[in-house]
């Protein structure tokens, strides 16, 4: 069963030595948990550049799997040390782009959890940037209502 839930996101983000901006955002989502997987799925916002596409992640217990659907198209597969190629399908064109997993980091339950993955992204064999991704996952809490008339 799908449940509502807030997502907190924050992108660190730089070449390796220079200093690190970031992107923080929170969003709503939708998530389940099967026991050994998490799945969430959210929308993206003008806040990450990407407005118009829906990601979803997948946890499992050896990988992390990040789909983008939508104005941006991309699979990654994060794997600690593995390097893992993929399309990055933009508007403006697409490039093919390498990830190196340097470490993952997930802890979720039936109630949400977190997660951290460090890893390096390159561009036609060059460095593009090093980055740290976490993402906090919780449930919504439900507002009571008064159903009491009087």
């Amino acid at each position: 069963m799908m449940k509502d839930v807030v997502i907190y996101i924050r992108n660190l983000y730089g070449t390796d030595g220079e200093e690190q901006d970031s992107i923080d955002f929170t969003t709503d989502g939708l998530y389940t948990y099967d026991g050994s997987t998490a799945c969430l799925t959210y929308l993206e916002t003008e806040v990450t550049g990407m407005e118009g596409t829906r990601t979803s992640v997948m946890v499992m217990p050896d990988k992390v799997v990040v789909d983008r659907d939508g104005t941006v198209t991309s699979r990654m597969i994060f794997r600690p040390g593995e390097k893992h190629a993929f399309l990055y399908d933009t508007p403006v064109g697409s490039a093919t782009m390498h990830m190196d997993t340097r470490g993952l980091s997930c802890r979720f339950n039936e109630h949400g959890g977190h997660m951290e993955i460090d890893y390096v992204v390159d561009m036609e064999h060059a460095f593009a940037s090093r980055n740290r991704f976490r993402l906090t996952v919780k449930e919504q809490k439900q507002q009571r209502r008064d159903t009491s008339h009087g």
